[in-house]
């Protein structure tokens, strides 16, 4: 099933999936993101990666972009919203700027993460380890005991489905009316198939992948899909060692 917009239920509810990657959650004028990931193509530099350093300035041109289409009176990151403790210190003034305007425009939340437990207090906003609002709770790490009403990241979802012949993986929510997790936002996030019982297994039963297409959201039964081969697959989920169609060059 596709859609231009596809809404998801959890715990009563209501959260449209945007194709860019964030949930948007009209009843609170909400807009999440997770696994942001600022600066990773800098900390992957440092250990000789050779990519594109302009992951940072895309990833903030896509959270503007989004944030313009919704106008949040709240902005909750779901944590590793930096890639390491020193991410923010590697910001340009450029992209320091834009991210304090990003922050002061709206009541932002950072939910900590494993990646950066301490978010900089100079960022502005709020700084807390989970949130709870409404039937909802926010959270980095998805619990090991289902909580009804959970929206985490931190598990990078992807899913592939075949078609014609040739597979497609690419990034994905992945929920089943009780919880979601959400896939990651950052320009050079990798990505965890929702085959993988680190993500199955969080759910009882029956749940579904939420695939990014380039204009809409696709929907696809997630449980029970068997293991596709992977050649013939077009990855966009993964950084590769080449200029990512991302990555802009000033």
């Amino acid at each position: 099933m596709s859609t231009d917009e596809i809404i998801a239920n959890v715990n009563g509810e209501s959260l449209l999936l945007d194709c860019a990657g964030a949930a948007w959650w009209p009843a609170e004028r909400t807009l999440i993101f997770a696994d942001i990931h600022f600066e990773k193509g800098s900390s992957l530099a440092r250990r000789g990666a050779l990519l594109p350093p302009y992951d940072t300035r895309t990833t903030l041109k896509r959270i503007a972009a989004v944030m313009a289409r919704y106008a949040p009176a709240r902005v909750i990151a779901l944590g590793d919203s930096f890639h390491d403790p020193q991410a923010a210190d590697r910001l340009d003034d450029a992209e320091r700027t834009q991210l304090a305007a990003l922050v002061s425009c709206t009541d932002w939340i950072w939910i900590e993460g494993n990646h950066d437990p301490k978010p900089p207090g100079w960022l502005g906003g709020r700084v807390t380890l989970e949130l709870a609002i409404g039937g909802l709770v926010f959270r980095h790490e998805p619990a090991a005991v289902a909580q009804r009403g959970e929206i985490a990241g931190h598990l990078h979802p992807c899913a592939t489905v075949t078609r014609h012949g040739r597979s497609l993986r690419r990034r994905c929510f992945a929920a089943d009316g009780q919880r979601m997790v959400l896939p990651a936002f950052g320009a050079y996030a990798g990505g965890l198939d929702v085959q993988d019982e680190a993500i199955a297994d969080l759910f009882a039963g029956a749940f579904a992948a939420y695939m990014l297409g380039g204009r809409r959201v696709y929907a696809v039964a997630a449980r029970g899909v068997p293991q596709l081969p992977r050649r013939k697959i077009t990855d966009d989920s993964q950084p590769r060692n080449i200029a990512i169609s991302t990555a802009e060059t000033p």
